[in-house]
Protein backbone atom coordinates (compact mmCIF):
# COMPACT_ATOMS: atom_id res chain seq x y z
CA UNK A 1 0.00 0.00 0.00
CA UNK A 2 0.98 3.50 -0.86
CA UNK A 3 1.56 5.70 2.00
CA UNK A 4 3.67 7.99 4.46
CA UNK A 5 7.44 6.54 4.79
CA UNK A 6 8.29 5.74 8.61
CA UNK A 7 10.70 8.81 7.58
CA UNK A 8 7.98 10.62 7.02
CA UNK A 9 6.74 10.04 10.49
CA UNK A 10 9.59 10.47 12.31
CA UNK A 11 9.74 13.86 10.84
CA UNK A 12 6.20 14.84 11.81
CA UNK A 13 6.71 13.90 15.49
CA UNK A 14 10.04 15.18 15.41
CA UNK A 15 8.61 18.93 14.25
CA UNK A 16 5.62 18.47 17.08
CA UNK A 17 8.39 17.27 19.65
CA UNK A 18 10.33 20.88 19.48
CA UNK A 19 6.38 22.91 20.71
CA UNK A 20 7.56 22.39 24.35
CA UNK A 21 10.92 23.95 23.62
CA UNK A 22 8.84 27.03 21.74
CA UNK A 23 6.15 27.50 24.79
CA UNK A 24 5.85 27.16 28.15
CA UNK A 25 2.15 27.94 28.20
CA UNK A 26 -0.14 25.77 29.97
CA UNK A 27 -2.68 26.49 27.95
CA UNK A 28 -1.66 25.42 24.56
CA UNK A 29 0.58 22.23 26.00
CA UNK A 30 -3.01 21.03 27.78
CA UNK A 31 -4.65 21.88 24.41
CA UNK A 32 -2.63 19.86 22.27
CA UNK A 33 -1.78 17.00 25.06
CA UNK A 34 -5.85 16.41 24.70
CA UNK A 35 -5.49 16.29 21.29
CA UNK A 36 -2.64 13.80 20.75
CA UNK A 37 -4.83 11.83 23.37
CA UNK A 38 -7.67 11.71 20.84
CA UNK A 39 -5.56 11.20 18.04
CA UNK A 40 -4.20 8.29 19.96
CA UNK A 41 -7.30 7.10 20.70
CA UNK A 42 -8.80 7.95 16.91
CA UNK A 43 -5.79 5.61 15.74
CA UNK A 44 -6.98 2.88 18.01
CA UNK A 45 -10.09 2.89 15.95
CA UNK A 46 -8.50 3.50 12.59
CA UNK A 47 -7.16 0.01 12.94
CA UNK A 48 -10.38 -1.95 13.26
CA UNK A 49 -12.73 0.77 12.04
CA UNK A 50 -10.76 2.67 8.83
CA UNK A 51 -8.41 -0.53 7.64
CA UNK A 52 -10.77 -3.40 8.65
CA UNK A 53 -14.03 -1.64 7.93
CA UNK A 54 -15.43 -2.26 11.21
CA UNK A 55 -17.17 0.49 12.76
CA UNK A 56 -17.15 0.13 16.86
CA UNK A 57 -19.17 2.40 18.63
CA UNK A 58 -18.11 1.17 21.75
CA UNK A 59 -14.11 1.96 22.10
CA UNK A 60 -14.96 3.57 25.61
CA UNK A 61 -14.55 -0.23 26.51
CA UNK A 62 -11.27 -0.37 25.51
CA UNK A 63 -10.22 3.40 27.09
CA UNK A 64 -12.58 2.87 30.29
CA UNK A 65 -10.76 -0.40 30.76
CA UNK A 66 -6.95 0.88 30.13
CA UNK A 67 -8.01 3.41 32.72
CA UNK A 68 -9.18 1.57 35.68
CA UNK A 69 -6.79 -0.85 35.38
CA UNK A 70 -4.13 1.30 35.96
CA UNK A 71 -5.77 2.82 38.04
CA UNK A 72 -6.94 -0.02 40.60
CA UNK A 73 -3.42 -1.65 40.35
CA UNK A 74 -2.22 1.75 41.96
CA UNK A 75 -4.66 2.95 44.28
CA UNK A 76 -5.91 -0.75 45.71
CA UNK A 77 -2.93 -3.16 45.10
CA UNK A 78 -0.07 -0.95 45.58
CA UNK A 79 1.80 -1.48 41.82
CA UNK A 80 4.07 1.15 40.27
CA UNK A 81 2.38 3.35 38.41
CA UNK A 82 4.63 2.47 34.94
CA UNK A 83 3.89 -1.32 35.32
CA UNK A 84 0.15 -0.67 35.81
CA UNK A 85 0.14 1.60 32.76
CA UNK A 86 1.71 -1.25 30.87
CA UNK A 87 -0.84 -3.87 32.47
CA UNK A 88 -3.39 -1.51 31.62
CA UNK A 89 -2.93 -1.75 28.11
CA UNK A 90 -3.15 -5.60 28.49
CA UNK A 91 -5.93 -5.70 29.73
CA UNK A 92 -7.72 -3.22 27.63
CA UNK A 93 -6.37 -5.83 24.68
CA UNK A 94 -8.27 -8.61 26.39
CA UNK A 95 -10.69 -7.17 27.05
CA UNK A 96 -11.17 -6.34 22.94
CA UNK A 97 -10.06 -10.08 22.40
CA UNK A 98 -13.35 -11.63 24.01
CA UNK A 99 -15.72 -8.88 22.98
CA UNK A 100 -13.91 -9.94 19.37
CA UNK A 101 -14.47 -13.58 19.86
CA UNK A 102 -17.97 -13.04 21.12
CA UNK A 103 -18.92 -10.77 18.50
CA UNK A 104 -16.90 -11.98 15.03
CA UNK A 105 -17.27 -15.68 16.06
CA UNK A 106 -21.29 -14.93 16.04
CA UNK A 107 -21.02 -13.80 12.53
CA UNK A 108 -21.78 -9.82 13.60
CA UNK A 109 -20.66 -7.47 11.22
CA UNK A 110 -22.16 -3.98 10.32
CA UNK A 111 -24.77 -1.97 12.10
CA UNK A 112 -25.48 -5.10 14.77
CA UNK A 113 -21.80 -5.15 15.64
CA UNK A 114 -21.61 -1.13 16.16
CA UNK A 115 -24.86 -1.69 18.41
CA UNK A 116 -23.18 -4.75 20.11
CA UNK A 117 -20.41 -2.93 21.06
CA UNK A 118 -21.96 -0.03 22.37
CA UNK A 119 -23.88 -2.32 24.21
CA UNK A 120 -20.72 -3.87 25.83
CA UNK A 121 -19.31 -0.21 26.97
CA UNK A 122 -22.67 0.39 28.53
CA UNK A 123 -22.33 -2.49 30.60
CA UNK A 124 -18.75 -2.00 31.78
CA UNK A 125 -19.76 1.67 32.44
CA UNK A 126 -22.89 0.09 34.99
CA UNK A 127 -20.85 -2.27 36.25
CA UNK A 128 -18.08 0.65 36.77
CA UNK A 129 -20.91 2.81 38.42
CA UNK A 130 -21.90 0.12 41.44
CA UNK A 131 -18.59 -2.27 41.51
CA UNK A 132 -16.54 -1.05 45.04
CA UNK A 133 -13.18 -1.75 42.92
CA UNK A 134 -13.82 1.07 40.89
CA UNK A 135 -15.08 3.31 43.58
CA UNK A 136 -18.29 2.79 42.20
CA UNK A 137 -20.43 6.15 41.47
CA UNK A 138 -17.71 8.13 43.46
CA UNK A 139 -14.71 7.09 41.51
CA UNK A 140 -11.01 6.51 41.69
CA UNK A 141 -8.23 9.36 42.52
CA UNK A 142 -5.38 8.82 42.22
CA UNK A 143 -2.86 10.02 44.87
CA UNK A 144 -0.85 13.20 44.04
CA UNK A 145 2.78 12.37 43.62
CA UNK A 146 5.38 14.51 41.89
CA UNK A 147 7.46 12.50 40.44
CA UNK A 148 8.74 10.70 37.49
CA UNK A 149 8.81 7.14 39.07
CA UNK A 150 4.98 7.68 39.54
CA UNK A 151 4.14 8.62 36.33
CA UNK A 152 3.32 12.06 37.34
CA UNK A 153 5.75 15.02 36.61
CA UNK A 154 5.55 19.08 37.80
CA UNK A 155 5.31 20.43 34.36
CA UNK A 156 3.21 19.61 31.19
CA UNK A 157 5.87 18.73 29.20
CA UNK A 158 6.88 15.07 30.14
CA UNK A 159 3.22 14.43 30.00
CA UNK A 160 3.26 15.81 26.34
CA UNK A 161 6.45 14.12 25.21
CA UNK A 162 5.12 11.28 26.92
CA UNK A 163 1.55 11.21 24.85
CA UNK A 164 4.11 12.36 21.54
CA UNK A 165 5.93 8.87 22.40
CA UNK A 166 2.72 6.75 22.24
CA UNK A 167 1.18 8.54 18.99
CA UNK A 168 4.71 7.80 17.06
CA UNK A 169 4.67 4.38 18.23
CA UNK A 170 0.58 3.77 17.34
CA UNK A 171 1.83 5.77 13.80
CA UNK A 172 4.81 2.95 12.87
CA UNK A 173 2.37 0.20 13.68
CA UNK A 174 -0.40 1.28 11.80
CA UNK A 175 2.37 1.79 8.58
CA UNK A 176 3.85 -1.52 9.44
CA UNK A 177 0.35 -2.99 9.19
CA UNK A 178 -0.39 -1.07 5.55
CA UNK A 179 3.04 -2.52 4.37
CA UNK A 180 2.33 -6.45 5.80
CA UNK A 181 -0.15 -9.56 4.47
CA UNK A 182 -1.78 -8.81 7.57
CA UNK A 183 -2.67 -5.27 6.38
CA UNK A 184 -3.46 -6.42 3.00
CA UNK A 185 -6.02 -9.28 4.50
CA UNK A 186 -7.31 -6.38 6.73
CA UNK A 187 -8.20 -4.26 3.72
CA UNK A 188 -9.22 -7.21 1.89
CA UNK A 189 -12.25 -8.20 4.47
CA UNK A 190 -13.28 -4.46 4.67
CA UNK A 191 -13.41 -4.09 0.88
CA UNK A 192 -15.84 -7.75 0.58
CA UNK A 193 -15.45 -9.97 3.38
CA UNK A 194 -17.18 -12.86 1.49
CA UNK A 195 -14.86 -12.65 -1.56
CA UNK A 196 -11.64 -12.36 1.17
CA UNK A 197 -13.08 -15.77 2.62
CA UNK A 198 -13.51 -17.08 -1.06
CA UNK A 199 -9.73 -17.13 -1.60
CA UNK A 200 -8.79 -18.64 1.76
CA UNK A 201 -8.35 -15.18 4.57
CA UNK A 202 -9.30 -16.39 7.74
CA UNK A 203 -11.59 -13.38 8.08
CA UNK A 204 -12.91 -13.82 11.58
CA UNK A 205 -8.80 -14.21 12.70
CA UNK A 206 -7.98 -11.38 10.89
CA UNK A 207 -10.60 -9.09 12.44
CA UNK A 208 -10.09 -10.77 16.02
CA UNK A 209 -6.18 -9.44 15.56
CA UNK A 210 -7.06 -6.20 14.22
CA UNK A 211 -9.49 -6.16 17.35
CA UNK A 212 -7.19 -6.67 19.62
CA UNK A 213 -4.12 -4.24 18.62
CA UNK A 214 -6.80 -1.43 18.50
CA UNK A 215 -8.05 -2.36 21.82
CA UNK A 216 -4.44 -1.78 23.12
CA UNK A 217 -3.80 1.27 21.34
CA UNK A 218 -7.18 2.68 23.12
CA UNK A 219 -6.31 1.59 26.13
CA UNK A 220 -3.22 3.03 26.34
CA UNK A 221 -4.94 6.44 25.97
CA UNK A 222 -7.17 5.70 28.81
CA UNK A 223 -4.13 4.56 31.15
CA UNK A 224 -2.54 7.84 29.78
CA UNK A 225 -5.40 9.94 30.93
CA UNK A 226 -6.04 8.57 34.56
CA UNK A 227 -2.26 9.54 35.10
CA UNK A 228 -2.91 12.78 33.67
CA UNK A 229 -5.64 13.88 35.65
CA UNK A 230 -5.49 11.54 38.66
CA UNK A 231 -9.20 10.83 38.77
CA UNK A 232 -11.57 8.18 36.87
CA UNK A 233 -15.25 7.30 37.50
CA UNK A 234 -17.41 5.48 35.23
CA UNK A 235 -18.73 8.35 32.98
CA UNK A 236 -15.67 8.96 32.25
CA UNK A 237 -14.26 5.91 31.58
CA UNK A 238 -17.10 4.06 29.29
CA UNK A 239 -19.18 7.13 28.72
CA UNK A 240 -20.54 7.35 24.97
CA UNK A 241 -18.01 10.82 24.88
CA UNK A 242 -15.18 8.86 24.03
CA UNK A 243 -16.48 6.02 21.45
CA UNK A 244 -17.71 9.48 19.56
CA UNK A 245 -14.02 11.40 19.46
CA UNK A 246 -12.75 7.81 18.56
CA UNK A 247 -14.40 7.58 15.74
CA UNK A 248 -14.88 11.31 14.84
CA UNK A 249 -11.20 12.37 14.84
CA UNK A 250 -10.22 9.74 12.04
CA UNK A 251 -13.79 10.15 9.75
CA UNK A 252 -12.63 13.67 9.71
CA UNK A 253 -9.02 13.07 9.38
CA UNK A 254 -9.30 10.16 6.93
CA UNK A 255 -10.57 6.86 7.92
CA UNK A 256 -8.06 4.29 6.90
CA UNK A 257 -4.82 6.29 6.64
CA UNK A 258 -2.21 6.85 8.58
CA UNK A 259 -2.28 10.79 9.52
CA UNK A 260 -6.01 10.86 9.27
CA UNK A 261 -6.90 10.92 13.13
CA UNK A 262 -3.69 13.12 13.77
CA UNK A 263 -5.06 15.51 11.64
CA UNK A 264 -8.75 14.94 12.74
CA UNK A 265 -8.02 14.98 16.29
CA UNK A 266 -6.01 18.77 15.53
CA UNK A 267 -9.15 20.05 13.62
CA UNK A 268 -11.75 18.73 15.51
CA UNK A 269 -10.30 20.17 18.86
CA UNK A 270 -9.20 23.46 17.17
CA UNK A 271 -13.04 23.59 16.06
CA UNK A 272 -14.34 22.99 19.09
CA UNK A 273 -12.26 26.07 20.85
CA UNK A 274 -12.85 28.27 18.58
CA UNK A 275 -16.51 27.73 18.28
CA UNK A 276 -16.64 28.27 22.27
CA UNK A 277 -14.95 31.70 21.18
CA UNK A 278 -17.21 32.69 18.82
CA UNK A 279 -20.12 31.68 21.00
CA UNK A 280 -19.11 33.39 23.90
CA UNK A 281 -21.82 33.22 26.54
CA UNK A 282 -24.67 31.63 24.24
CA UNK A 283 -25.52 28.49 25.56
CA UNK A 284 -25.64 25.69 23.57
CA UNK A 285 -24.44 28.13 20.22
CA UNK A 286 -20.59 26.86 20.41
CA UNK A 287 -22.20 22.74 19.43
CA UNK A 288 -24.67 24.03 17.07
CA UNK A 289 -21.66 25.89 14.90
CA UNK A 290 -19.09 22.70 15.40
CA UNK A 291 -21.98 20.88 14.31
CA UNK A 292 -22.48 22.62 11.46
CA UNK A 293 -18.53 22.93 10.27
CA UNK A 294 -18.00 19.19 11.19
CA UNK A 295 -21.14 18.65 8.62
CA UNK A 296 -19.78 20.72 5.72
CA UNK A 297 -16.06 19.04 6.07
CA UNK A 298 -18.00 15.43 5.92
CA UNK A 299 -19.98 17.02 2.91
CA UNK A 300 -17.56 18.44 0.71
CA UNK A 301 -14.71 15.95 2.11
CA UNK A 302 -15.61 12.38 2.49
CA UNK A 303 -12.51 10.85 2.36
CA UNK A 304 -11.69 13.05 5.50
CA UNK A 305 -9.20 15.94 5.51
CA UNK A 306 -6.36 13.29 4.25
CA UNK A 307 -8.00 12.44 1.35
CA UNK A 308 -8.62 16.22 0.68
CA UNK A 309 -4.43 17.01 0.86
CA UNK A 310 -4.08 13.84 -1.35
CA UNK A 311 -6.58 15.14 -3.99
CA UNK A 312 -4.71 18.48 -4.39
CA UNK A 313 -1.62 17.31 -4.44
CA UNK A 314 -2.67 15.06 -7.57
CA UNK A 315 -4.08 18.02 -9.38
CA UNK A 316 -1.22 19.72 -8.88
CA UNK A 317 1.09 17.20 -9.58
CA UNK A 318 -0.70 17.00 -13.27
CA UNK A 319 -1.35 20.81 -13.73
CA UNK A 320 3.01 20.78 -13.28
CA UNK A 321 3.36 18.16 -15.62
CA UNK A 322 0.88 19.36 -17.98
CA UNK A 323 3.09 23.00 -17.99
CA UNK A 324 5.88 21.29 -19.51
CA UNK A 325 4.17 20.09 -22.29
CA UNK A 326 2.47 23.84 -22.96
CA UNK A 327 5.81 24.93 -23.28
CA UNK A 328 7.35 22.27 -25.15
CA UNK A 329 4.18 22.48 -27.82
Amino acid sequence: MRGPSIAHIVLVIAMLATVPLLTASSVVLNFLIVALLIALVGQGWNVLGGYGGQYSFGHAAFFGTGAYVTAILQMRYGINAWPAFALGIAGGALVGAAIGALTFRSGLKGSYFALVTLAFAEVLRILASVAPITGAGVGILITLDLRPQAFQFQSRAPFYWIVLALLAASLVIVRLIEQSRFGAWLVAVRENEDAAKAVGVDTVRVKLVAMTISAAITAAGGGFYVQYFLFIDSAIAYGPWISIEALLAPIVGGVGTVFGPLLGALVVKTLGELTKLIAGDAPGLDLVIYGGVLVLIVAFAPHGIAGLLADLRGRFARLRSSVPERAHG
